[in-house]
This record gives C-alpha cells, sequence and structure tokens, in this order.
C-alpha cells in the first residue's frame, strides 16, 4: 500500500497540462473553498515542492489597487498545503501553527507563489510531533520577490 497521500496520487492522475491543472486545482478549492478567493491554479506539485499561479482580480485588491496582503497570505497557504499534502505520507498527519510573513514589495501583477523544503525530513525517524518549518516565496510575474512566508507546520505520526 503506498503511503502517498490520495491528494497527490490525484495529482499524478491528471494530466501535466493546463487542463489537468485547472482540475486539480477545482477539486481543491472543492475541498477548501476559502482557496477559492485567490482563484490559484496549482502548476507544479512534487515531494518537496509546490508552485501555485493567482491572477491579479478585482476580488483581491487592496485599497491601492495592488495585490492585498492577506490575500498573499491565502496564496503561501495553498502552496505550503499543496507542498505538505505532496511530501508528508498517509502514516503521518500535518497542520499549520504559525506564518511569519515579509511583504517585500508591491504585488501589481498576478502572482506566483514556491513553496520548497532544502531537503525532506526522514518521516520514519518522527515518531513524536516535530515542528516543520516551509518557507514560501511568492513572486510577481517580473520574477520579483513581492511576499516571503515561513509556515510552521506541526508534522506527527498519524
Amino acid at each position: 500500500m503506498s503511503a502517498e497521500t490520495a491528494t497527490y496520487r490525484g495529482w499524478k492522475k491528471l494530466p501535466n497540462n493546463r487542463l489537468g491543472h485547472a482540475l486539480f486545482s477545482l477539486g481543491m478549492v472543492a475541498k477548501v473553498p476559502y482557496f477559492g478567493t485567490v482563484l490559484p491554479q496549482v502548476v507544479r506539485l512534487e515531494p518537496g515542492r509546490c508552485e501555485v499561479t493567482s491572477p491579479k482580480w478585482f476580488g483581491i485588491h487592496n485599497h491601492l489597487g495592488t495585490y492585498h496582503a492577506i490575500a498573499a497570505c491565502n496564496l503561501a497557504e495553498v502552496a505550503m498545503g499543496m507542498l505538505s499534502e505532496a511530501t508528508v505520507p498517509r502514516t503521518h498527519r500535518w497542520i499549520p501553527k504559525a506564518m511569519n510573513v515579509r511583504y517585500l514589495a508591491k504585488a501589481e501583477t498576478g502572482l506566483r507563489a514556491v513553496a520548497e523544503l532544502p531537503e525532506l525530513p526522514d518521516f520514519a525517524a518522527i515518531t513524536e510531533g516535530v515542528e516543520l518549518v516551509v518557507p514560501v516565496s511568492i513572486y510577481d510575474k517580473h520574477g520579483v520577490e513581492v511576499v516571503h512566508a515561513d509556515i510552521t507546520t506541526w508534522v506527527s505520526p498519524a
């Protein structure tokens, strides 16, 4: 029996193209409706890495007409959550515990969030709960990092 989550198996079954990404993203939003506020599209998912795009649309504007800071936090959580679903085996569970966010520049375009672990944990060695920090860099359409979030998750045996 595979230790992969149903979420990650679902990703791998769909075609690696715009249609497959859109179908996966719709399913994700159906399961976690709040994520839908940023119209996320998962474009890459593998253990230790997730990339999610989000368009700039009026529903996420702040008073300046730029991408709202809390909407960017939501996008960071989407990337972290999907990375966790692809990385943490079914033998363990994860839950967000804290988020440290730095707003680095105005976000005047759609965004791309990249969650990436520098190295994968040895889950067999996790016999009690541990904190795992997932760094998420959020870039604008010009490749400028506009937001950086470090999201602490609590990982424990299931």
